[in-house]
């Protein structure tokens, strides 16, 4: 099957006119008609109803047409892909948990919009799975969330992983003052979370059952500062990414409790749909900014990227 047979069928549809398919391909009238009877050939079935002049789609030359502009735009976006000259432009709709907007946002779509001006970046937050499922549906173009190293993707989509963040236990300063602690020490005080579906709070949740300890939720806020400051009034104990609270206004009155049986770590992943797409170099851009990002701020144990593999 020829891309030039579809373009040919989809143009005679499109023009209502065999004359004027070829005027817009720039062909003779006799090519048009070889390519579209090539093309109903291929597929074994009648696409046009060639009792009306001109030729009228019939009723599965309609749906096959707009099965054909699909192909043929997926095809333009393939050549736009490989084009060195081609300069992302459009809108690139991207995704990002909170923990890693608070550590990279800002620069990231300055450095973003200095780089391809012609590109509008329409941002939206939410937690890591809720990101890679948009991903999945094609509602956004690339995710950025970090999962553990094990973390399987849908068949649709591919990630790649971009280095490591040490997730870290706080507390309001000078209220934990031994050397280390055991998980299971940390009941009494309680903890200040996000709400159900955050990462952070699944990979806690877990490692408390694992040992058959309960989950006792201080309290439940959106919002890392807050949650950091709602630690520093003593009212429980916090869990984050140790770049986000080395952000934090409230860093200087929290202290990192050394956690001597838990000492978890999560991969930041980028996230993509497996299709190609014409702004590839703004995702990988992007990600490269990232890497930077959080390895400036000495706060990844640095990975060698590499892709996963959906099971």
């Amino acid at each position: 099957m020829k891309i030039d047979d579809i373009d040919a069928f989809v143009a005679t549809v499109r023009c209502q006119s065999i004359s004027l398919a070829a005027e817009a391909l720039q062909l003779t009238q006799s090519a048009i008609t070889r390519r579209v009877q090539n093309f109903e050939e291929e597929l074994g079935i009648e696409l046009l109803d060639r009792t009306t002049k001109p030729p009228r789609p019939n009723p599965m030359g309609k749906v096959v047409y707009e099965q054909c502009r699909v192909v043929l735009r997926e095809v333009s976006e393939l050549r736009d892909m490989v084009s060195n000259e081609v300069v992302p432009a459009g809108t690139f709709r991207l995704g990002i948990t909170q923990a890693i907007g608070d550590v990279i946002l800002l620069d990231a779509l300055k450095q973003l919009k200095q780089t391809f001006p012609d590109l509008s970046t329409q941002v939206a937050t939410g937690w890591g799975t809720q990101l890679v499922a948009k991903v999945a549906n094609g509602e956004m173009d690339a995710a950025a969330a970090l999962f553990p190293s094990t973390k399987v993707l849908p068949d649709n989509v591919i990630g790649e992983t971009l280095g490591r963040v040490e997730l870290v236990v706080v507390a309001a300063k000078g209220t934990m003052t031994k050397r280390s602690y055991k998980l299971k020490d940390c009941h009494t005080f309680g903890w200040v979370l996000s709400p159900d579906g955050c990462g952070f709070r699944a990979v806690l949740q877990r490692a408390l059952t694992g040992q058959g300890l309960s989950f006792k939720i201080g309290l439940e806020s959106f919002g890392a500062d807050l949650q950091m400051g709602l630690v520093a009034a003593g009212l429980g104990l916090g869990f984050m990414p140790l770049p986000q609270l080395e952000r934090s206004t409230h860093r200087d009155k929290l202290d990192i409790i050394s956690i001597s049986d838990f000492k978890p770590i999560l991969d930041i992943w980028l996230i993509q749909s497996r299709l190609p797409t014409p702004l590839q170099q703004a995702v990988d851009f992007f990600s490269l900014s990232v890497a930077n990002a959080f390895a400036d701020k000495n706060a990844v144990v640095n990975a060698k990227p590499r892709r996963q593999r959906s099971a």
